[in-house]
């Protein structure tokens, strides 16, 4: 059974930080692309950032950029996405997503993801 879960969101003040886990189990994921999207109360879910599985490329979606980084530790099978001056409008539900193909690209699309984790809620209050 494979399972991404993820982890560390919370109620933060604009202007903090959060870091996210997601630590994938019952495979390995070090040859996929992991990313993150992110989805706000009644809007869809979109793309927020991802790393290949090297980890050599990261790209970020222009709302997070500056504020956003995604790392990986491979060894530990676990994805991160630091994010720093958050922002009332950066709430939302955060899910990491492993893209289905290995070796992919960094950009995908919510039709190119293999798995989910079931989403941490983070919160930020102005």
């Amino acid at each position: 059974q494979v399972q991404l879960v993820d982890s560390g969101g919370g109620v933060v003040q604009a202007g903090g930080s959060l870091r996210l886990s997601c630590a994938a189990t019952g495979r390995t994921f070090c040859s996929y692309t992991m990313g993150w999207f992110r989805q706000a109360p009644g809007t869809e879910r979109v793309f927020v950032g991802a790393i290949t599985w090297s980890g050599g490329t990261v790209l970020y979606a222009n709302s997070v950029k500056g504020r956003c980084t995604i790392s990986r530790d491979n060894a530990k099978n676990t994805v991160y996405l630091q994010r720093n001056s958050l922002k009332p409008e950066d709430t939302a539900v955060y899910y990491c997503a492993a893209r289905r193909l290995p070796y992919g690209g960094t950009y995908f699309t919510q039709n190119e993801v293999g798995y989910w984790g079931q989403g941490t809620q983070v919160t930020v209050s102005s």
